[in-house]
């Protein structure tokens, strides 16, 4: 039994919770001398880390340093103080995980507005319908059908802080309604509601490599900074996604016409991990004792400085634990290339890494982008390593508008 169902209360939330936010298991993987256990990292809304965007999902799920564009919000929304435009909107849709069910979806609307040369306001809805579901009681027999469903709106302010570098910052209200009020037992359910903010950086600075213009690029960011949320007044509050993303990037101008970016994305979530508890033992108060690992019961400051230190630790051959190598487990790599012909037609391709004991995501990906004089559109495609993949043949699209070439063009 995985050990996340030792504290919570789970009923009809508990499963649905399960079901989109991952279960929790145990098992044995052996890489040499070392034994590895699958211990995901749990938290509620997973939908706010799905990359909503066909560029950043063409390029292995990266876009913390990449070259501003309408949709950098997801990543780090101080890139926008550099963005060559004075405004744009972009809509995105993702059928998600179509290999599972087909009507699991999320949409993205997204823009931007330049105040003046050094500040920008931006702004985005992202929406996750998780598909119908048919409740029943204990007979078995139906209650209602119901659409769960999750949003978050945001706003963004981002300024330039002497030539080559920005800040951001971002504030958000979520939803998550799992259940549509049906009970649990003796439990009350109810929509879960967040707040939380983003912080981020962003650096570029122009460069000459054997003679040809390019431009280096450094990004960082953490995201969703906020409350933990619960769906019942007596269930345990989770943590939202906290996600650091830092990043750099290379533009290359081969020629006039011709350049090619690299890139490349690392990202680590601040959110406690799931220890290892002593079979059956609790204290004084009836909690569970962990044997190894860290409570990750804390304060949200705490829960993201414990992060950094509180796995269980992989287990060797001869019984000893490394803490260290586990946390390097958790760390997720993006990496991703970008082709621009006359910056109107682009060829894009990443690949995107997660440790076996973490979730085992790992897949290429491939795209394209199409400017057409007001609009833009962008398209990607998920390729996963193993074709049993939930997340295989995903697909993205895209569809930008641009005010400058609106106003250029009319």
């Amino acid at each position: 039994m995985s050990e996340n169902l030792k504290n919570p209360k789970y009923g009809i939330v508990g499963l649905i919770l399960l079901l989109f936010t991952g279960f929790n298991s145990f098992s044995q993987i052996s890489t040499g001398d070392l034994t590895g256990e699958v211990n995901t990292i749990n938290s509620a809304v997973p939908f706010l880390t799905i990359t909503p965007d066909s560029r950043g999902g063409a390029m292995g799920d990266i876009g913390v340093a990449t070259s501003p564009d309408i949709s950098s919000q997801h990543y780090n929304p101080a890139k926008y103080a550099f963005i060559e435009g004075d405004g744009g909107i972009a809509l995105s849709y993702t059928p998600w995980l179509r290999e599972l069910i087909n009507d699991i979806n999320l949409a993205y609307l997204v823009g931007y507005k330049r105040l003046d040369p050094d500040q920008v306001i931006s702004a985005s809805f992202r929406y996750f319908s998780l598909g119908n579901i048919v409740f029943t009681d204990f007979q078995g027999e139906p209650i209602r059908d119901f659409n769960p469903n999750e949003f978050a709106l945001d706003a963004a302010y981002s300024r330039i802080f002497g030539n080559n570098i920005s800040g951001g910052i971002a504030f958000r209200f979520i939803r998550s309604d799992l259940t549509g009020g049906v009970s649990s037992g003796d439990a009350e359910t109810k929509a879960g509601l967040s707040v939380s903010a983003d912080l981020s950086t962003y650096y570029q600075n122009e460069i000459n490599i054997s003679g040809k213009d390019a431009m280096l690029a450094i990004g960082g960011s953490i995201s969703n900074i906020g409350t933990k949320i619960s769906y019942t007044e007596n269930q345990d509050k989770s943590f939202i996604p906290i996600n650091l993303r830092v990043g750099s990037s290379l533009k290359v101008d081969i020629d006039e016409y011709n350049s090619f970016t690299f890139a490349m994305d690392i990202n680590k979530l601040l959110v406690p991990s799931t220890p290892i508890f002593f079979d059956d033992s609790t204290d004084n108060d009836g909690n569970y004792v962990v044997e190894y690992g860290r409570n990750p019961n804390v304060s949200v400051p705490q829960g993201m400085l414990q992060s950094f230190y509180d796995a269980p630790g992989v287990e060797r051959n001869d019984g000893s634990r490394s803490v260290f190598l586990e946390e390097m487990h958790e760390l997720t790599f993006g990496v991703g290339t970008e082709y621009w012909y006359r910056d109107q037609f682009a060829i894009r391709g990443g690949y995107f890494y997660e440790h076996e004991t973490k979730g085992n995501r790992k897949f290429f990906t491939v795209g394209v982008g199409l400017k057409l004089n007001v609009f833009e559109i962008d398209f990607s495609y998920l390729v996963p390593t193993n074709q049993t993949n939930p997340l295989a043949n995903t697909l993205r699209f895209t569809l930008g508008f641009d005010f400058d070439n609106f106003r250029k063009y009319n």
